[in-house]
């Protein structure tokens, strides 16, 4: 992934943010996670709140450029913010699935077909991208 040159001292204390809010997960985050993790979702690694530049995003696979963003109440109250940051991260060539927290709570399978048609080839991993660095 194409990265914004940050300061180092950015860069570990978002790593240092990332690590809290894996810790303080929503019941929305654990469970989209627990579905995510192991490559359980088409084969695809997902990494959970990780740091991109100045953002940390609640989920990202590499090998789909995909951020997966999961909107809970608070969203409601920020959305032009959001709208900003989104735009930010997707001149990067990152493409974006927002989902509600309600869906993920009430229909996971629901939440976990919306990631699957956002992927370039539903199929199997797109082998142009590979895992990477960041996979």
């Amino acid at each position: 992934m194409d990265r914004w040159e940050i300061p180092e001292p950015l860069r570990r204390r978002m790593v240092e943010v990332a690590r809290q809010l894996r810790s303080e997960a929503t019941p929305s985050e654990a469970m989209l996670w627990n579905a995510l993790r192991r490559k359980q979702l088409g084969g695809r690694k997902f990494r959970r709140q990780q740091p991109v530049g100045p953002f940390v995003v609640d989920f990202y696979c590499s090998t789909e450029r995909l951020v997966v963003e999961i909107d809970g109440p608070i969203h409601e109250t920020q959305r032009e913010e959001d709208s900003v940051r989104q735009q930010l991260l997707e001149s990067l060539g990152l493409r974006f699935v927002r989902i509600a927290a309600k869906l993920v709570e009430d229909d996971l399978a629901a939440a976990l077909a919306q990631i699957t048609n956002a992927f370039i080839d539903s199929s199997s991993p797109s082998p142009r991208l590979g895992e990477g660095a960041g996979g």
